[in-house]
């Protein structure tokens, strides 16, 4: 198989069919459809989620994605093996003793709609999105087709390998709302090594950087204020006032303390309320964030906005639910996984600077699955491979260079010859 154009081929496919977190059924009947045929033992649907810890997950998003699917050709059969629930962790048994290596990619896209500017590479080419308001414009399409490429490339070259190997695809990214999921379904449980990589991300194309700082714990809230309806004129005093509410707690939020030790930022990122003009509104919404250099800055943070919420609530007499919608926790990789991916990117053609350090400045629940994995003390790695962009990550422009993908397919090739290589 010629993988370079094999990447390029599967990440286009993939471009054109953007799905937004846990409505992935296209892409992941793909994956089901590319990992069948090779022999891979696959978990799928409520197998390889904690139901419990799924987060953000809207019933009649994924009802319309389903229908989606379904229209678009994915049979029954393979949104049966689903069950309603998007992603997949494929697992090789080599049948030889040795580690249980496991490589992530995650699979969802942006609610941004692609541009139709001419010069965009999918409109010369033609592969931009079929999906209205969705585009990979963060490079997940990327990551899906280096691990589907490295799915047969594991099979090609078995006979060179021992223990055995998972591949994580993994939804709902965006929103760091599947990370939590996928950990708790126990099926990284046995991991030894766990690694990780994410395409463009500040460094230009050629460039490796084997750890990342700045991948800052987040903590995402939805909270739902619910007052009392009432004539404004007439019966004020029976109404509370939701909109009110929310107005007041949105200023209290962006107001607040941070933390000394480190950077913390807040942003309300959506505020909708109230029914009609003419009555005391009821019902109010807010969607916010929390991010914190560490973990227990963001704790700092999520405290203080939810004593915040409850407060408010009370000085407006309305009732108050704050749902947790999305995790991430901070990075910390591990010194010999960081080494072993410097001294592999070394020996890649399309490598020519591997940094130790550079920062970042943004959110995975990548840390999650690390998380899960070194607490049963297994080893992790997330490290980023330059590909020049066109625009920053989740703007319509977006667009990376190909190259990129070549070389994390070849550094996950690498690591995989290095962790579960034959002697």
């Amino acid at each position: 198989m010629n993988y370079q154009e094999n990447l390029v081929r599967i990440r286009r496919e993939l471009h054109k069919i953007p799905e937004m977190g846990w409505g992935e059924f296209k892409t992941t009947a793909k994956i089901i459809e590319t990992l069948d045929p090779l022999g891979w033992t696959l978990h799928t649907g409520i197998q390889q989620v904690g139901l419990d810890q799924v987060m953000g997950r809207d019933l009649v998003f994924v009802e319309k994605s389903i229908q989606r699917a379904r229209d678009s050709g994915v049979s029954e059969e393979t949104l049966e093996r689903m069950q309603g629930y998007t992603g997949c962790i494929a697992e090789f048994d080599t049948g030889r003793p040795g580690p249980v290596t496991a490589l992530r990619f995650d699979i969802d896209c942006v609610g941004v709609e692609e541009t139709d500017k001419e010069e965009h590479l999918p409109n010369k080419e033609k592969f931009r999105s079929c999906h209205p308001g969705e585009m990979h414009s963060c490079g997940h399409d990327g990551h899906t087709s280096i691990g589907l490429n490295l799915a047969h490339w594991i099979i090609e070259n078995q006979d060179k390998l021992t223990g055995r190997i998972k591949l994580i695809f993994q939804p709902a990214e965006e929103g760091v709302r599947g990370g939590a999921a996928q950990s708790a379904s126990g099926l990284l449980d046995d991991v030894q090594y766990l690694l990780g990589a994410h395409l463009a991300m500040m460094c230009p194309t050629g460039e490796v950087c084997v750890y990342p700082i700045g991948l800052l714990s987040t903590t995402k809230l939805d909270i739902h204020l619910k007052g009392a309806p009432a004539h404004p004129t007439m019966s004020p005093h029976l109404g509370r006032n939701a909109l009110a509410c929310a107005c007041t707690t949105v200023s209290e939020l962006l107001g607040m303390a941070r933390h000394g030790k480190g950077l913390g930022c807040i942003n309300v990122g959506l505020m909708k309320a109230g029914e009609c003009r003419n009555v005391i509104p009821v019902h109010a919404t807010i969607q916010m964030e929390v991010r914190g250099e560490s973990d227990e800055i963001n704790n700092f943070m999520v405290d203080q906005a939810c004593r915040i919420v409850k407060g408010t609530a009370l000085a407006y007499d309305v009732q108050y639910e704050i749902e947790k919608v999305g995790e991430g926790g901070e990075l910390r990789n591990d010194e010999e996984l960081a080494s072993l991916v410097a001294e592999v990117a070394k020996t890649v053609p399309s490598c020519h600077k591997v940094v130790e350090r550079k920062k970042i400045g943004c959110s995975e629940d990548f840390t999650l699955l690390a998380s899960r994995v070194r607490a049963r003390g297994g080893k992790t790695e997330f490290f980023v491979v330059g590909a020049d962009r066109t625009a920053a990550h989740h703007q319509r422009e977006f667009d990376f260079d190909e190259k990129g993908m070549e070389t994390a397919f070849d550094i996950f090739k690498g690591c995989l010859l290095k962790l579960n290589g034959r002697n």
